[in-house]
């Protein structure tokens, strides 16, 4: 089917765009888990309905078109040849019932962040990025594949108004308003994981800064990211990568 016949709107286009992009921008880093896993945005105009890939292809395969809109119980209700998987629609749509502000959602199973959430102490206010979400960061114990319904009211309680959170044993997952502040935070996560396995791993005495350093560090981060700027620009910039590199992610 093609895109225009799918929308309802503009805006619903250019969200599904957005998202296309960040499955294949995840694709491209290495953050794909094969045919699982999920990024989710709420259908612009809408409360109860979102966006969230076709289970079975690759993230390298995700379109604009093929992106399968669902109702907050899980139903599809738009024409679509794709099923959708049962543990992520838990797990997102945990956080769409639960935060408005939450537009979107994105939840990765990388090597490293699932490293950190195996680790007791989770994520160590270690390195400049960490220490962006210091006191900032949510934990949900593990309770098994997420296909249990009851489980969302804890993920969602457990996330509180973070917009970060470590799944222990199991990953890490991001929300904000937009793909592309999801993104953002999924990135600087990412990246305070990859750094902190790294430090661990060279065997020397960690050198961890004083608790109010961290502190300031991560005000200060609030109040640059509050301009609302980074993100969008970013963002931007991802996206013209991966128009790049293969723009058929726009159909």
């Amino acid at each position: 089917m093609r895109l225009e016949d799918l929308c309802d709107s503009a805006e619903e286009m250019q969200a599904r765009r957005d998202l296309a992009c960040a499955y294949r921008l995840f694709d491209h880093l290495g953050w794909h888990e094969m045919i699982y896993n999920h990024i989710t945005v709420r259908v612009p105009g809408t409360d109860d309905q979102f966006l969230i890939n076709p289970f079975g292809l690759m993230y390298r395969e995700v379109k604009a078109s093929n992106l399968v809109r669902i109702d907050i119980d899980g139903s599809i209700v738009r024409p679509s040849e794709h099923p959708v998987n049962p543990a992520g629609f838990v797990v997102h749509s945990a956080i769409h019932r639960a935060r408005p502000d939450a537009h979107a959602v994105a939840h990765t199973h990388t090597t490293a962040g699932q490293a950190v959430a195996c680790q007791e102490q989770g994520l160590l206010p270690l390195s400049f990025t960490a220490m962006f979400f210091t006191e900032r960061i949510a934990y949900h114990d593990f309770e098994g594949i997420t296909l249990d319904l009851d489980e969302r009211e804890r993920l969602a309680r457990d996330l509180g108004d973070c917009r970060v959170m470590i799944l222990r044993n199991h990953g890490l997952l991001a929300c904000g308003p937009s793909i592309a502040d999801a993104f953002v935070y999924l990135y600087q996560l990412q990246r305070a994981c990859e750094v902190q396995v790294a430090a661990q791993a060279g065997g020397a005495a960690l050198r961890l800064p004083p608790l109010d350093v961290a502190r300031r560090s991560a005000r200060q981060h609030d109040a640059a990211y509050a301009k609302g700027v980074e993100a969008t620009l970013l963002f931007g910039a991802m996206t013209r990568w991966m128009i790049d590199k293969d723009p058929s992610f726009l159909e």
